[in-house]
């Protein structure tokens, strides 16, 4: 989950009039409007406007309003919806951080140690997002979003529970590993883009900053408790089937949450109505904004190897530093704890800079060359926070600059891009780091895959100047040919 940050110094944009038209526009939808052109500042929104008469969302109104004037870092919780949302959320979340714990330490004793499986495992688990998400998220504004959220979880709950059948009664293969993350990965096309946008619906725009904040915090919280418990649970059981059925069980917590809630109090969107070249004009828009370009750019190489760095933690504390299931899952939690103290840090920051998403870009990528030459496991557990501080401050930053840069209408292509270079380099780095990591050890593959990432880091500003340059060029050449026709 990632939470945006405060917004940007407001500056009126091409007259009185534009302005108090977005101005208008931010009171009803509760989102700081952006430029219409690339390049404009955003302008600040305008105070809620009051409707005359009431809707079956009132009383979930009256609730925000409440919590909002109360404040408070968990104000969003005295909305019912969302109180039932996130219970269900935070068990859930401690169960899926135990079966990816599982799940990668399931690879390793099936195949022997193999890297390039546990690799390939990751990739196929986000090989789906990077062939369907955009399109998931057509399917998220098309559909109810709370139906759509319960079969979801459905599906989920019931691979976790096929995978746990078939580790307990010994009869679990590598390539059933494989089978599993592939079809998790297809519902999570749907599932994540659906959940994130159903926030909203719950929370209304006014406290919606705080309820993905929240949600940011439920999130890296699980993956503090959720590897700890999952390594000492497949000492203490001998195996890790029992957690691939207790994480199919935890998925009750939010499949209930989401049958209780009361429709009355939820504020659904309207279906985005069909057209030709949606998509090709949030990737154009992108392309024309070097303001949202560039954290792209940039998680996009983070994301190559954001996923190869699981793979690696695990290597490292099997293969270099001779450490069993429970001590990986410390490490595990040890790179949650960064995650988790970054993200509260990014919450107090009232905007996003560049000089932060850069800075914490390359920590990242720093980090993982540093901890890769770690001597001791006790070291490499200390490195492992600042590297989870690194990653989510970056993330967190391109998330908020997005999030305050993008058009109301085109927010929910830009962040669907977003989705899609965040997980997308799954399928590319996992392997490749893999591969390197079994040719000449761990250390290696994570060294390199530092190394690669500062690489990446450092060339992104040029990249944005090149690629929007470019498109800019071919605009101006485009109208003076029409001028000259």
């Amino acid at each position: 989950m990632d939470d945006p940050e405060g917004e940007p110094e407001a500056r009126p944009v091409d007259g009185a009039p534009r302005a108090a038209a977005d101005a208008t526009a931010a009171g009803r939808t509760g989102a700081v409007p952006a430029p219409r052109h690339p390049g404009d500042a955003p302008v600040a929104p305008a105070e809620a406007e009051v409707r005359p008469g009431r809707t079956g969302a009132d009383d979930a109104e009256a609730e925000a309003k409440a919590a909002k004037e109360h404040g408070g870092m968990f104000r969003s919780l005295r909305i019912r919806n969302y109180r039932l949302y996130a219970t269900g959320g935070v068990v859930s979340n401690v169960g899926t951080w135990m079966q990816r714990t599982a799940q990668d330490w399931l690879v390793l004793d099936l195949t022997g140690g193999s890297g390039t499986a546990l690799g390939l495992t990751t990739a196929l688990q986000f090989l789906p997002v990077l062939l369907f998400g955009l399109w998931g998220g057509v399917i998220a504004d098309r559909y109810p979003k709370r139906p759509l959220l319960v079969i979801a979880q459905t599906l989920m709950g019931l691979l976790a529970l096929t995978t746990g059948v078939l580790v307990v009664t010994g009869t679990a293969q590598v390539w059933h590993v494989y089978l599993m993350a592939f079809a998790l990965g297809l519902v999570a096309c749907v599932e994540t883009p659906t959940r994130q946008s159903f926030v909203v619906e719950m929370v209304g725009p006014d406290d919606l900053t705080n309820a993905i904040a929240l949600n940011s915090s439920s999130f890296n919280l699980a993956r503090v408790v959720g590897p700890a418990v999952a390594g000492m649970l497949i000492y203490w059981l001998g195996g890790t089937g029992p957690i691939f059925l207790i994480n199919a069980a935890s998925f009750a917590a939010v499949i209930g949450g989401l049958l209780l809630m009361r429709r009355s109090e939820l504020h659904p969107a309207p279906p985005v109505p069909r057209r030709k070249g949606q998509l090709r004009e949030g990737l154009r828009y992108v392309r024309q904004s070097p303001e949202l370009l560039m954290p792209v750019i940039v998680v996009a190489f983070m994301a190559l190897f954001m996923q190869s760095f699981s793979t690696s933690i695990a290597l490292m504390a099997r293969q270099e530093f001779g450490q069993g299931a429970s001590s990986f899952g410390i490490a595990s939690s040890a790179f949650a704890i960064g995650a988790l103290a970054g993200g509260l840090m990014a919450a107090r920051r009232r905007r996003p800079t560049r000089r932060l998403l850069l800075g914490g870009a390359a920590c990242f990528g720093l980090g993982q060359i540093v901890a890769g030459l770690a001597p001791v496991y006790l070291a490499f557990l200390v490195l492992l926070v600042p590297v989870g501080m690194a990653l989510i401050t970056a993330n967190t930053t391109a998330n908020a600059t997005l999030q305050l840069g993008a058009s109301p209408e085109m927010r929910g292509r830009v962040m669907a891009l977003f989705t899609l270079v965040f997980t997308g380099g799954a399928p590319i780095g996992a392997p490749l780091i893999g591969w390197i990591a079994e040719m000449a050890g761990p250390r290696v593959g994570m060294m390199v895959a530092g190394l690669l990432c500062l690489a990446g880091i450092a060339s992104a500003p040029m990249l944005t100047r090149l690629i929007a340059g470019r498109r800019r060029t071919s605009s101006r050449v485009a109208v003076a040919a029409g001028h000259a026709s």
